[in-house]
């Protein structure tokens, strides 16, 4: 069993339509003999490391890994490692991540952050609007453990793990209060622990009404990105020069789409209470961290800027 109460799949039986099929051959170099091989030796590699204590070791949550680096089976070592690792180092954001937890479902019932119904060309559609987001009576941690809660309910979905992520994000409503919640360090961890150790295809992301204020913090953070995803960052001056270039269709009603935004949250909402014990259950998942006998550890220490002294320590023991 892998942690969690995951069963251990030998075999993978496909259930992808063939669309689905053929841009993963097309996009990840998948193919039935690639992914059963590549699924064993990442089993293997996890029952063989001597600071993974205990892990999912089902397709669901290891494709997540290689399809995310192509098939790559040393490149989906190395983010698993670290996927791990900094859910240790930062509980504070990737742990315990409750739907019933009062102050994040408060956060997603205001329409914060959701996944939207229609998909931009197969790919699941994350919407967020900043106003929805209060900062006086929220913290940063509270931001990035909506998040990621929201990311964990659908990273086991294989549609979503082939076809990739667009992201829109509404930043009206956006305040100097936001940018007050943040020190410059977690920007740049929190962008990095994305960058490099979330499981995700992050296919496109859409910017819009942003403010002066807004601009400064948004321009720091794509400072900070590899060249790929800045890449894919654009920015519109209102909801009409989105819809030049992401189908109307697919907005919330609000935004010149047909479902209201209540409604797909509330939808939404269903799908967290379904996920709800798989999510809980991703704290069961432990490795142990030595710098010592981890040299990944001192290189993130060195990326994230954590100082090797107390801190450190009083972080990463229970």
């Amino acid at each position: 069993m892998g942690a969690g109460g995951h069963q251990d799949y030998d075999t993978y039986i496909s259930t992808l339509p063939e669309e689905e099929k053929k841009r993963a051959l097309e996009e990840l170099r998948e193919d039935d003999n690639i992914r059963d091989q590549s699924l064993r030796q990442l089993r293997d590699w996890i029952g063989k490391h001597p600071n993974i204590k205990k892990c999912r070791t089902d397709a669901p949550f290891l494709l997540r890994f290689l399809r995310t680096k192509k098939f790559s089976v040393p490149q989906s070592c190395e983010m698993l490692e670290r996927y791990l690792t900094i859910r240790q180092l930062y509980p504070q954001w990737f742990c315990n991540l409750d739907p019933l937890d009062k102050d994040l479902e408060d956060i997603i019932d205001a329409g914060y952050l959701v996944p939207l119904l229609e998909r931009d060309n197969g790919r699941l559609v994350l919407f967020s609007c900043a106003g929805k987001f209060d900062p006086h009576k929220y913290t940063s941690a509270h931001m990035v453990r909506v998040h990621s809660l929201v990311t964990e309910a659908l990273m086991d979905d294989e549609i979503n793990q082939i076809n990739g992520y667009t992201y829109i994000n509404d930043e009206s409503g956006f305040q100097m209060a936001h940018i007050s919640l943040w020190s410059l360090t977690d920007v740049r961890n929190i962008l990095r622990c994305i960058q490099n150790t979330t499981p995700i295809r992050h296919k496109a992301n859409h910017f819009l009404n942003i403010s002066g204020s807004a601009i400064k913090l948004i321009e720091f953070a794509v400072s900070l990105l590899n060249e790929k995803l800045k890449n894919r960052i654009f920015m519109y001056k209102s909801v009409e020069e989105l819809h030049d270039k992401v189908d109307k269709k697919l907005l919330p009603k609000e935004y010149g789409g047909t479902v209201p935004l209540k409604e797909m949250v509330e939808r939404f909402k269903a799908t967290l209470k379904e996920r709800r014990e798989a999510i809980l259950a991703l704290d069961d998942m432990y490795i142990e961290i030595d710098e010592k006998t981890c040299p990944l550890v001192s290189e993130m220490n060195e990326e994230l800027g954590i100082g090797i002294d107390g801190s450190f320590k009083r972080l990463t023991v229970d």
